[in-house]
């Protein structure tokens, strides 16, 4: 049976390689993607980069995949990544699956904090994040296990403060776009299939536009985690992801 290629986006802080995704998915051949800024690709120009710039670089990723098109999975900034990359790249998409995905201003509270900052000032914040991992784990509501004390290291070291904020304002700057919504309503209206997952803990403040939430083939909400469920309970979302693709047809 054809396994369909699953391309992973990470949100504002990443990557998605820290819970061993390859190992734990089994419908699908997972790959992951670094935003530019991010890990080997943090040598850029941010003053360049831009929603749209990052959707042509997810775009480029998907083109060194053989066998377009792929399907996309975006957590929360990443979210918007897969809507706009499908909306730029039709032809290169197969299907979202959006992981409270930053779908309008309201959903980029944390951004909107980070965006707004001196940068000397978020520098010296994040630097403190970094060097008390277990507090930064226990105000995102998780109990710091050594496992997850492991992975939030990866995740914190995977990308400078200046990379972080760049991109908080990039995604302030494009939800707020009164042409936002219109990409989004492309995407809906092609027919590319939507999937949603949300944590039970962190569905109530993920703010769904009601055209996308009509339009989604299935909306799962993961028991008992919040907007960090990879991190918090990675076999239980691995299960909800791989069950979609049950439903493909």
């Amino acid at each position: 049976m054809h396994r369909p290629k699953l391309l992973l986006i990470h949100g504002l802080v990443g990557s998605l390689d820290y819970f061993g995704p390859e190992k734990r998915f089994s419908k699908a051949t997972v790959r992951t993607c670094d935003l530019l800024g991010y890990g080997e690709r943090r040598n850029v120009d941010l003053g360049r980069v831009t929603l749209q710039s990052q959707a042509d670089h997810v775009s480029g990723v998907i083109g060194a995949l053989a066998g377009a098109p792929v399907w996309l999975l975006g957590h929360s900034m990443g979210g918007a990544m897969a809507m706009l990359t499908a909306d730029r790249h039709p032809d290169l998409v197969g299907g979202i699956i959006n992981v409270e995905g930053n779908f309008t201003l309201k959903d980029a509270f944390w951004s909107s904090r980070i965006a707004a900052k001196d940068p000397n000032q978020w520098a010296d914040e994040y630097r403190a994040m970094q060097e008390d991992v277990p507090g930064w784990l226990r105000r995102c509501g998780l109990e710091p296990t050594a496992e997850r004390l492991e992975w939030a290291r990866l995740i914190l070291a995977h990308q400078p403060a200046e990379t972080v904020q760049k991109m908080s304002q990039a995604i302030v700057n494009e939800t707020r776009r009164p042409d936002y919504p219109a990409a989004l309503r492309r995407v809906i209206e092609r027919g590319v299939p939507v999937h949603l997952i949300a944590g039970e803990k962190s569905a109530d403040a993920w703010d769904l536009p009601d055209l996308v939430r009509g339009a989604a083939r299935s909306y799962v909400k993961q028991p008992g985690v919040g907007h960090l469920m990879m991190l918090e309970d990675p076999d239980g979302f691995c299960r909800i992801v791989d069950s979609l693709f049950d439903l493909r047809a």
